[in-house]
């Protein structure tokens, strides 16, 4: 089983979408949390069961779609690194992954 590590962009970038959506709607804002939580739970099993990003060719990341969220992430033997949650309408641009 892969070790989930978070990395503080990611965690960042899921308290702004959540803290958008809970302007409206607070409970769907809590949902999607939870299930942007359980989905990269899965990961510690299956962690390539994530599509490739096209935008990311070449590079070893993988995404996973949980509406309207993108779970940017990176496989490494036995780690898992969740980098990045954009909204599914963000553009995907390759220097956040070497500005860090």
């Amino acid at each position: 089983m892969a070790r989930i590590i978070w990395a503080d962009p990611a965690l960042d970038d899921l308290e702004k979408i959540a803290d958008a959506v809970a302007l409206d709607k607070p409970e769907a804002a809590r949902k999607l949390v939870a299930e942007v939580f359980a989905a990269v739970g899965r990961l510690s099993k299956f962690p390539q069961m994530g599509s490739l990003p096209p935008e990311l060719r070449g590079l070893p990341y993988r995404q996973l779609i949980v509406p309207p969220c993108r779970i940017i992430y990176r496989v490494e033997p036995r780690t898992v690194y969740i980098v990045h949650i954009l909204r599914g309408e963000q553009l995907l641009r390759r220097g956040l992954f070497f500005s860090r």
